[in-house]
């Protein structure tokens, strides 16, 4: 289908994901179909398709899923990238963090409100 939509410039190069003329995709293309997808989608069109990455990793963290493993599965050599570039767990942190402030607010008597 795509190819007939491409008419005359299509340029066949046996690709499955390919530009409207057939050429091989490049960083604009993938950005123009992603703003695209999610302007349809009803989600605005701030969005990166590196930001499904982020969302990835931190929903597979989030379920507890160990960290090599989500390496592996979002293509990162080396969990320690997984690790420091694209898990963002806020949650625990600020958990964390409350859990220590009411410990110690609690033990000098302190209470919220």
């Amino acid at each position: 289908m795509a190819r007939l939509a491409g008419g005359e410039l299509w340029q066949d190069h046996g690709l499955v994901f390919a530009s409207s003329t057939g050429r091989p995709l490049d960083v604009s293309n993938v950005r123009r179909g992603f703003l695209a997808l999610s302007e349809k989608a009803g989600i605005g069109s701030t969005w990166s398709p590196r930001e499904l990455r982020h969302t990835f990793v931190s929903l597979m963290s989030e379920s507890g899923i160990a960290v090599k493993e989500i390496a592996r599965l979002a293509g990162d050599s080396s969990s320690r990238t997984t690790e420091v570039v694209y898990r963002h767990e806020l949650r625990p942190v600020i958990t964390t963090g409350a859990d220590v402030m009411d410990k110690v607010f609690g033990q000098l008597g302190v209470r919220p409100g």
